[in-house]
Order: C-alpha cells, then structure tokens, then sequence
C-alpha cells in the first residue's frame, strides 16, 4: 500500500498490483480485498488507476475459485487485470464481464499481428515483450490501434519475457506460477575439467561470479523516442523495490515526459535528472533490445561500476511554516551533523545540514536510530508531508 500511494503521490498515472492469487509475486506484499478497496479508492481519488497483475501460467487446478477472484476485484473498481493464460482470459471474460484485460509481457508479444489477435480476443492493451526494438515498436503501432504499452526502467529477464524454467530445475519453485528465485542472479563458479573429477577454477580472483544477469533497463535517454512512437503508457518496474526506488524513478521519468510534451522543440534531458537515477540501488543501465541486440556488455560479468552513494533515511510526516519544524518517520539512521537531502514531486530539492534534533517527546537527542522512530528537527526550507529524505553514505 505504502508503494502504491508513493508512485502516484510521485506522478504515476496508473500502479500495478499483486492480488493474493494469480500473480507472478508470490512473496511480495500482495493486497487482499480490503486493501485492494483502499487502494483503488486512494489511486481514484487522484486521477489514478489500478492494474491487478494475474499473468501466471495456470496448471489443472491452479484456476479454480478465478472467477470469483476476478468478480469480486471487478466490483472493488480496479481498472483492467494484467493476463497472460488464455484460461484465466476466458474465465474473466466470462465470469467478470466489464473487466478489461491487458496482456502481459509473459506471452511475447513481438509483432503486429499478435496484438491484433488479442484485440480480436476481447483484450484492449499489450504489453510488449521486452525484445522489441524502436524500429519494430514504430511499426506495431503503425499497423495497429489496440493500446500498446513498454517497460522502460527496472529489471530484465534473462530468458525471454520472462518464460524461464531455471528455478523450477534449480530450486523446485515455478517461476511461471509465481515462485521464481532468480536462479539467473546467483553467483556461479566457472571451472575447467581436464580429467573426469578433477576440475579447476577458472573464475578470475576480485571478481562478482555471475554467469547471466542482465544489467537493468533504462530508456530516460531516450523520451523523445518513446513518446513520438505513439504509444500509450510507459512502464516502470518496481513492485519488490523500496519507496526510496519508486519514488526517485517515478519523479525522474514524469517529469523528463512532462518536460518533453510541454515544449519538445526546446527539450533538453538535464543532467540533474540521470544522476537522480543513480542515487537509489540498482545495476548497470542499458536500453535493452530497443537500439541494438544486447552484447556481453549488458550482462554482469564483474563489480558494478556505480555504487548508490546515498542511503534513504526518513519521510516527511507534518511540517509547520511558523516554526519550521517538520516531522520526520526515521527509516534509516541519521542523526546531529549529517547533510541531508529533501525531495519531492515534480523534482524540489534542498540539501542542509542537521543541526537540532528531538524525539517524540520533545527532548533534544543526537541521532534517531530506531527503525520507524518519529522524531523532530528544524528544516529552513518549507517541505511537505511525504517528502523523502536521503543522506550520502
């Protein structure tokens, strides 16, 4: 919940979600009815929609209870589900009529004809696989009026759209069915056998083992592209990432697409906003299969070469002009002397240094080290509540 009214207080347009079936994050913090309820309220209350993710892949008995799943998530108000297996796409449009679904990346949709297909199959957007190129994109959309929609930042699959069976071999958990455990990013040690038995490494001392991680997606770069493609949405992975990530990313890209469509005569992507990418973890950044096939370059074979030298430390509670003191909900240790950095939608920013701190109780203490510990400080520069807080490290 917590990430879902982030990205939207950050700019999303629409947020997309797991239910406690059906989904592709079975470990993550998926919604039940009742706050799937508050979620569609607060995202509606804003301008905002809801996508409920439900793209497994349905063996016998997996689809059983769907079609009360998808009436009851219908009825709550969400937007569109986000579907892959033609099974839980029958059921839905059975079962749940009104409910628009959107397909998802995990059935590879590559080619013009395939989105067609699907509309004919009553489903109104697709989501990409993420092996198309900007030529073919251009050409899709072209060809084409079904709605089309792109992942643009965050992590990639090492398989295609995501159809991997590594974990099922590896670690007996379906990745298919929502248990993947991105067997792709372990550490694996590389070996040379010359006798049966014998074996040594070969594995390069200093270095990160990886065998087939990709590096993350990024296209900021490149919004003028995106945009002039005329496709309707653009998307951002991030549902097992911190608020920290979702509200950086979310704030960059709306404000690098706002910017554009405003004047793109003058567009002009700042500096500011790439380096704002780079202060919340993540792995290199490439732009994916969108310009060229991707190379060695675009795996992670060693150390990443960009470290985040910024720690997410608190979020902005209350803040009052007369006195200038703000609230703050502490979410990583901070304290007396640190420079902090304070942000906000639409790219506000202002660093200072801490110099007065107190705890609930109003009594003055040097650092706030308590996971969630609420504590007060002065801040000259007028701030808001859900603004973030970061510190170098």
């Amino acid at each position: 919940m917590e990430k879902l009214k982030t990205a939207i207080f950050y700019g999303a347009d629409a947020v997309y979600i797991g239910g406690e079936a059906y989904g592709l994050r079975t470990r993550a913090g998926n919604f039940d009815y009742t706050d799937m309820q508050e979620g569609v309220d607060y995202a509606h209350a804003y301008g905002a929609k809801v996508y409920v993710a439900t793209n497994m892949m349905t063996h016998e008995g997996d689809e059983a209870g769907a079609g009360d799943f998808f009436r009851t998530i219908r009825d709550i108000g969400v937007d569109a589900v986000i579907i892959s297996d033609p099974a839980l796409m029958t059921i839905c449009a059975s079962d749940a009529p009104g409910l628009e679904m959107h397909l998802s990346t995990q059935q590879s949709a590559v080619n013009y004809e395939t989105l067609n297909f699907w509309k004919d199959f009553g489903l109104t957007r697709c989501v990409l696989g993420r092996e198309v190129s900007m030529e073919e994109m251009n050409e899709i959309r072209a060809k084409t009026d079904v709605e089309i929609e792109a992942f643009i930042h965050g992590a990639m699959c090492i398989s295609y759209s995501g159809r991997c069976t590594l974990s099922n071999h590896m670690a007996n958990r379906d990745a298919n069915r929502g248990g993947c455990s991105q067997s792709c990013r372990w550490h694996y040690g590389l070996f040379e056998m010359d006798e049966p038995g014998e074996h040594q490494s070969i594995t390069e001392a200093g270095t990160e083992p990886f065998s087939m991680s990709a590096v993350d997606l990024s296209m900021i770069h490149h919004i003028p592209d995106l945009v002039n493609s005329g496709i309707d949405s653009l998307k951002i992975e991030g549902r097992m990432k911190s608020i920290h990530y979702v509200s950086t990313v979310s704030n960059v890209y709306r404000k690098a697409i706002d910017s554009y469509c405003a004047d793109p005569e003058n567009y002009i992507l700042k500096q500011e906003w790439v380096d704002e990418l780079w202060k919340v973890a993540q792995r290199e950044l490439s732009t994916g299969f969108f310009y060229n096939e991707p190379t060695e370059n675009e795996q992670l074979f060693g150390q990443r070469r960009k470290i985040p030298q910024y720690a997410f430390v608190g979020q902005v509670l209350e803040y009052d002009q007369d006195s200038q003191i703000a609230v703050i909900q502490q979410r990583n240790n901070f304290g007396v002397g640190d420079e902090l950095e304070f942000y906000g939608p639409g790219m506000r920013h202002h660093q200072e240094q801490l110099h007065s701190l107190w705890d609930e109780q109003g009594k003055p203490i040097v650092r706030a080290p308590h996971a969630l510990q609420i504590v007060r400080m002065k801040v000259t520069q007028p701030v808001k509540p859900n603004d973030m807080i970061r510190k170098r490290k």
